[in-house]
């Protein structure tokens, strides 16, 4: 049986990102063309469709890391503050973004809160090995693994 850990991350969410905007159970705010994705960013995301990519992303980590928190999600997706001359300092990604992703994967049905963060429910388990087997499929290199 072929699992995430099996595929190509990119692949994986790039397939996934395709399925979360194709259905409605994932929306993108109104908000997200206006904002950042942390205060290390200077401009806002360039591709339009970041909110299903991210979300997708969140996914894949729930799924790798859980039971897993926002707080530790934020240290994942932070980076480096460019400071003008002084030295570059870490800086997390934006909780908001990563919390509101987080509800609606779990209206979705795809992860659920318990105690020690969040974790990937078994429908979301399916849902995410369903398309790594579609992705291992396309790849003959990859079957030998």
């Amino acid at each position: 049986m072929t699992t995430v850990f099996d595929v190509p991350a990119d692949l994986l969410i790039e397939k996934v990102a395709e399925e979360f905007k194709n259905n409605d159970k994932i929306e993108s705010p109104v908000w997200s063309n206006f904002v950042r994705t942390g205060v290390h960013k200077e401009r806002k995301p360039e591709n339009p469709d970041w909110w299903f990519v991210r979300a997708a992303s969140i996914i894949r980590r729930v799924y790798i890391d859980g039971p897993v928190g926002v707080e530790s999600l934020r240290t994942f997706y932070g980076g480096k503050k460019d400071r003008g001359v002084r030295p570059e300092k870490f800086m997390k990604g934006s909780g908001s973004i990563i919390r509101t992703a987080l509800h609606q994967l779990e209206d979705a049905g795809y992860v659920e809160k318990v105690e020690g963060g969040r974790v990937v429910t078994p429908q979301g388990r399916s849902f995410l090995d369903k398309i790594s087997g579609e992705i291992i499929k396309d790849i003959p290199e990859l079957e030998k693994y």
